[in-house]
């Protein structure tokens, strides 16, 4: 019997491998392509039968709503399950979608099981799900219900993000400047957390177990450093998030996908209120480098992103 195959779309090539891991390790059986756009997507599909496409929207050369477009546009493709896996969940974007013939949505960032359980779902709508599980004789980790780190590492044990942030306490001070990162002077203490997110110098920091509200303390075409106060559950080393920040003068929102590098205390104690994350890119869409070019050239851009500037 044949296996069922699913196409991933991603210009980050950590979200392709983050998807990819979490498949082949639910499904061992299944036949696995992936693409780095849209168009190279497009030129699989018109050569390669697959059973679900699993596609981010913003994309260089070709967007996922572009892909979608075309794939509903195609007789033979017209019925194939297409789940769009994008930070994009805003309620108009979702209606957009869905005009276009989307099977389904996987707001980024996800976890595992969010992810299996729309595949699953959107393989059960077209009779392939029993396919693929007596195929496989599928058997899910328990390693793998949760975080980003258990999908890159096999199952392997995380590094808590406590031990990390106790193991470090010395990166509370400053950091000088390095690597091209964009840094603000000493920053004596955070934003308090009821001011946090209002201004241009914060964001939003959305990770598989939540929201978060952040000050930006530095920025480059690579990474970010964000500050954001210690809630009782913490964020894990490679965990995949969103940082929404607002740009323009018509207030739209700039969705930067990423994953956490690093994190540790923000204060000089093991038990600091605060913590600071370095939260890597991993977009390349122009548009977004444009954007975070542009905050780093300016020359206000320091006092835009230091609280109380």
């Amino acid at each position: 019997m044949s296996k069922v195959s699913v196409l991933v779309v991603d210009d980050a090539s950590f979200i392709r491998d983050l998807v990819k891991k979490c498949l082949r390790n639910y499904f061992p059986g299944m036949r696995i392509e992936d693409a780095v756009n849209g168009r190279k997507a497009q030129a699989l599909l018109a050569r390669e039968a697959f059973d679900l496409v699993l596609c981010d929207w913003e994309m260089p050369e070709m967007s996922g709503l572009e892909l979608l477009t075309w794939c509903r546009e195609q007789e033979s493709l017209k019925g194939m399950p297409f789940v769009m896996v994008t930070s994009r969940g805003d309620k108009e974007n979702v209606v957009q979608a869905i005009q276009a013939g989307v099977s389904g949505y996987v707001s980024k960032p996800f976890t595992n099981e969010q992810l299996i359980t729309k595949v699953k779902q959107a393989l059960h709508k077209v009779g392939k799900l029993d396919v693929l599980m007596n195929t496989t004789n599928t058997k899910a980790s328990p390693a793998f219900a949760n975080d980003s780190l258990s999908a890159l590492t096999g199952g392997k044990p995380a590094v808590a993000a406590s031990t990390v942030a106790a193991s470090a306490p010395a990166a509370a001070a400053a950091a000088p400047a390095r690597g091209g990162l964009l840094n603000s002077p000493p920053v004596k203490a955070p934003a308090p957390a009821a001011a946090v997110g209002g201004g241009r110098g914060q964001g939003q920091l959305r990770l598989p177990n939540g929201i978060q509200q952040c000050v930006i303390k530095a920025l480059s075409l690579k990474e970010a450093l964000l500050v954001v106060k210690r809630a009782d559950t913490l964020p894990q080393v490679l965990d995949s998030a969103v940082l929404d920040l607002e740009q323009g003068d018509n207030a739209e929102t700039a969705r930067l996908n990423g994953y956490l590098h690093a994190i540790v205390a923000h204060e000089p104690k093991p038990d600091s209120e605060w913590l600071q994350l370095t939260f890597r890119f991993v977009d390349q869409d122009a548009q977004k480098l444009d954007y975070i070019s542009r905050l780093i050239a300016r020359g206000t851009a320091q006092k835009h992103f230091i609280p109380g500037a």
